[in-house]
């Protein structure tokens, strides 16, 4: 364990890194669940445990943002893990080490959906003119959200419109991928969690994925309660809303044809109901 922490040129460290750096041969090493773009490991000192990411895959997102980004979120008071130390491994491959916040949420209730709610919303009201010296991407959203659409004439037809419709502004900040495996659990605090997708965005979209998920990997009446907590903290009209839904609906299309979303006994019947029942996404 001692040799991984040993050999990152640790560009960004807190005194708790290198605290971590003197005792690293006392370390111990636990992998965790592996995502599609990174290593994750879970290192224990002690009686504290902390989470390495090492980007080793296809990915190469900027790790540099992403750890400026959850310094000032939680200095914000954001619910995010503490950033403690960003670098490159000899590999040339990227590194962040955080605190180990939990396990992901397994089970849901409406008193547990409103907590969560409103950690979004709070992320919402944040507006990116407002951070202080992190500079996040303004993606295009098409190219970012949907990418290789073109492909694919039937969404495409939908998606255009509906886009233009919509009017997004890119002025807050967004998590990207709000759902139950990126938010963490530990005596009752919840932590958000994988901000690769962390970006200037508009909050409606973000919103509207987060509850089109958890309708069809949960259930509809706790997106329901999830929905109902948000916008009380944060308003998005009636109209617009069921135009975020539908880009949302659209994006679990995309993915699932490329392998990218789990599929259950059900799912198929869920986000059906759900395309139903919304009037932009009619034919």
């Amino acid at each position: 364990m001692g040799s991984l922490l040993g050999k990152v040129d640790w560009i960004g460290r807190s005194g708790l890194l290198e605290k971590l750096l003197e005792e690293q041969d006392g370390l111990v090493i636990q992998t965790l669940d592996q995502g599609f773009e990174a290593e994750v490991m879970k290192i224990v000192s002690g009686r504290e445990s902390f989470v390495l990411k090492l980007w080793n895959k296809s990915s190469r997102p900027d790790i540099r943002t992403q750890f400026l980004l959850l310094k000032e979120l939680f200095e914000r008071g954001i619910a995010v893990s503490e950033p403690l130390g960003w670098g490159i491994d000899t590999n040339g491959d990227q590194v962040l080490l955080t605190t180990f916040d939990g396990t992901p949420v397994k089970k849901v209730n409406a008193r547990k959906l409103a907590v969560l709610a409103d950690m979004l919303a709070k992320l919402h009201q944040i507006k990116v003119e407002d951070l202080q010296g992190t500079h996040l991407p303004a993606n295009d959203f098409m190219k970012y959200f949907f990418p290789g659409v073109e492909e694919y004439a039937d969404i495409s037809r939908l998606l255009i419109p509906l886009v233009q419709k919509a009017q997004m502004k890119q002025e807050s900040i967004i998590h990207g991928d709000f759902h139950m495996n990126n938010i963490v659990e530990k005596n009752g605090r919840y932590t958000v969690i994988d901000w690769t997708n962390g970006q200037t965005g508009d909050p409606g979209y973000d919103f509207a994925w987060s509850v089109v998920l958890l309708s069809v990997y949960i259930s509809e009446p706790y997106a329901a309660a999830f929905r109902s907590a948000y916008l009380q903290r944060y308003n998005i009209g009636p109209e617009k809303l069921k135009i975020y839904e539908a880009l949302a609906v659209l994006r679990w299309r995309l993915l699932q044809r490329s392998g990218g979303v789990p599929v259950k006994q059900d799912t198929f019947q869920r986000i059906t109901s759900i395309a139903e029942h919304n009037p932009f996404l009619q034919g």
